[in-house]
């Protein structure tokens, strides 16, 4: 006897847990697909990409020793030679290294597939015509995630390098950094970014269920600032110009997220209208 589809009001509470199960699943699933393809491109992963940005010729430089030097902060990201190297301490530091970065990788790389996972779970809890948004919301979310990762990429690890590799307490102590604690800032950079550019996704889920409103994100805009500028001062060096580079576009994006959490509550109002007699 065939099997009989159940819809999501018929669905009990462990029904549901059968259903995330199999959607975590199929989420894991793909990013050890993609993982298992960058473990393979392991010369592009580690030469061109995660080691990059400790070359000097690498562009973002150039354009930041350019805005450097218009600020008037000479040779604050301008130089020639990156003064450090890149070891690895222990015997299995370098596979170690690898499988986690090719784990890295698949997760980025498998972001929209775990977006979509993620919408097909909750889709059936919401109207129809909101899931007709399914396409919109997948490519949002998809594109704000990349955006976030080439912006923690080509800024905010190209920062944190300059910055981190040339600092010194005494010419004494030599900078020779583990390759777990490269790859490590690395990876906080990329995807610490790509999630922090979701930002306008979460505000429309969170007006959406009503927790937030636009008059609260506005009334307690100052308070936002506070910690965009905190948070910059976490993920980026103690200089005043990095700070800035990255708490621009968050600001945007919060200011983004007031524009979306107005047109939620609107068409909630008028949704409201409508059921009236």
């Amino acid at each position: 006897m065939a099997k009989v589809q159940k819809s999501a009001d018929e669905m009990s509470f462990l029904d549901h847990l059968e259903d995330l199960r199999w959607h975590l699943i199929r989420a894991t699933l793909a990013v050890v697909v993609a993982g298992t393809a960058a473990f393979l491109a392991k010369g592009f992963i580690f030469d061109t990409l995660l080691f990059g940005p400790t070359s000097a010729d690498f562009f973002t430089y150039d354009i930041l020793c350019r805005l450097s030097t218009f600020v008037g902060l000479e040779g604050g990201f301008c130089f020639d030679d990156m003064p450090f190297t890149i070891q690895s301490r222990t015997m299995g530091g370098q596979f170690s290294a690898h499988v986690w970065t090719s784990i890295t990788a698949g997760f980025i790389i498998a972001f929209p597939y775990i977006i979509y996972e993620f919408w097909k779970f909750i889709s059936p809890a919401m109207y129809a015509n909101e899931r007709n948004t399914a396409r919109g919301f997948i490519f949002i979310s998809s594109v704000l995630f990349f955006l976030g990762v080439l912006f923690g990429y080509y800024l905010v690890t190209p920062l944190s390098i300059n910055f981190l590799g040339k600092y010194q307490v005494s010419e004494v102590v030599l900078n020779e950094f583990d390759i777990g604690s490269y790859i490590s800032l690395v990876r906080s950079s990329v995807v610490a970014c790509g999630l922090i550019f979701e930002l306008p996704i979460i505000i429309y889920f969170l007006t959406k269920i009503g927790l937030v409103s636009p008059e609260f994100l506005r009334k307690y805009r100052k308070f936002a600032l506070v910690i965009v500028l905190i948070l910059a001062a976490i993920i980026t060096p103690p200089d005043i110009l990095s700070q800035i580079i990255v708490a621009i576009p968050v600001l945007v994006l919060y200011e983004i997220s007031i524009v979306i959490a107005r047109i939620v509550t609107r068409n909630e109002e008028r949704k409201l209208k409508k059921q009236k007699p």
